[in-house]
């Protein structure tokens, strides 16, 4: 069988975030943000359906869902409250593409995802649970010759909570379901050639890549390229299952293939920038040296916060991380170091990758900037910059 699996359409994630953020902090106008994403959804289907068609009744129930949902009391568990509404991307666009396959009388089967893959109750960054997905998946998908189309990004606990597993989530689900039930090949469909080496948004000349190892293509996703979502890789390198990375408006096109290659590939300065970066500067009071026990009380709660590290480096009496400005998490961290350590912070700023770099792109990228902290190795340079 083939598996179709969905993201959210355009923005949508974006809108219920900021319906999300309206909720947890009881402000005035979540109200108009859902009518503005329920029009959006309605102008979709009206291109695609007839006036009278039953799948905007089934657009407006997932929407008064939503509206019950924010009119309760928020729990005090917001990543709980974060999955539950953000997972509505998913549900309005495999809801609106299974209703189009199936009117042009193809062979479809809707199948919500959250039945088959099944994780732990870490809401936004939910972990497999790896033996049940693959003993449901195998029960589920079993028709040949059949189009099965799903939801990415999402999945449920044991209990049936929905959870999410990351955002940009959805390439993930795709190596899972590939995984598990031991898939020739997963081909992700995006807005660009394949994979370039950097974003064509702010560097016009980026060039496509036409091929890279599995171990590259790790690389590229923890530092940060948005074409793949990290934990993508892992599951397919494993069985060693090519992934196809191919523009949906030109599908005859090459685009990217991810697989096994031996050795080294020629491949040009790939650039990656992070944006909304804060750079957190960290020393014991007493002007000892930064040692294992300081070291350890900062991940532990770095840990607590669910924070990830985009850059890490150390000196005899400091410790310096660079990570995502998320507001809420990074005030109550900052706020109980400095129970312990003197704490000092630079915000707005961008981190920026290069893998394979050449002094040349070093300089494009820092010419006439504050270099607040670099690093290099053998292949990658790291700026941080203001």
């Amino acid at each position: 069988p083939i598996i179709v699996v969905v993201s959210a359409m355009g923005k949508t994630t974006n809108a219920l975030e900021g319906i999300y953020h309206h909720f947890i902090k009881t402000m005035p106008g979540a109200e108009e943000k859902i009518q503005e994403l329920q029009d959006y959804h309605f102008d979709i289907a009206k291109n695609l359906f007839p006036e009278k068609a039953p799948v905007f009744s089934k657009i407006n129930a997932l929407f008064d869902e939503i509206r019950h949902h924010i009119s309760q009391k928020p729990s005090m568990d917001r990543d709980f409250e974060y999955d539950k509404l953000v997972s509505y991307g998913e549900l309005l666009s495999t809801l609106i593409v299974s209703e189009y396959i199936g009117s042009q009388n193809l062979p479809v089967e809707y199948t919500d995802i959250r039945e088959v893959i099944k994780t732990d109750s870490t809401f936004r960054e939910a972990r497999i649970e790896w033996e049940i997905t693959t003993a449901l998946a195998r029960k589920t998908f079993t028709r040949e010759n059949c189009i099965y189309l799903t939801q990415g990004f999402i999945g449920s606990t044991l209990s049936n909570l929905t959870t999410t597993l990351g955002r940009e989530g959805s390439d993930y689900t795709a190596a899972i379901l590939a995984y598990v039930l031991d898939a020739n090949a997963v081909t992700i469909w995006k807005d660009v050639p394949g994979i370039l080496n950097a974003d064509p948004r702010w560097f016009p000349q980026a060039v496509k890549i036409d091929e890279i190892s599995y171990m590259e293509a790790i690389e590229l996703a923890y530092y940060g390229a948005q074409v793949i979502h990290p934990k993508t890789i892992k599951p397919l390198q494993n069985k060693n299952i090519r992934l196809y990375v191919k523009p949906f408006g030109a599908p005859m096109e090459s685009g990217t293939v991810i697989h096994d290659i031996q050795g080294d590939l020629a491949l040009p300065p790939v650039y990656i920038r992070k944006e909304n970066q804060v750079l957190i500067s960290i020393q014991p009071r007493d002007f000892s040296f930064i040692a294992e026990d300081n070291i350890s009380e900062i991940f532990a709660r770095l840990a607590k916060y669910r924070i990830k590290v985009n850059l890490m480096q150390n000196s005899a009496i400091s410790f310096s991380i660079v990570c995502d400005n998320d507001e809420s998490r990074i005030f109550y961290f900052i706020g109980e170091l400095k129970n312990q350590f003197l704490v000092k912070y630079n915000q707005k700023l961008e981190l920026y990758t290069i893998r394979h770099y050449t002094s040349e792109a070093n300089e494009m990228i820092t010419g006439g900037r504050e270099i607040l902290l670099q690093q290099r190795s053998r292949r990658t340079s790291r700026f941080v910059l203001r």
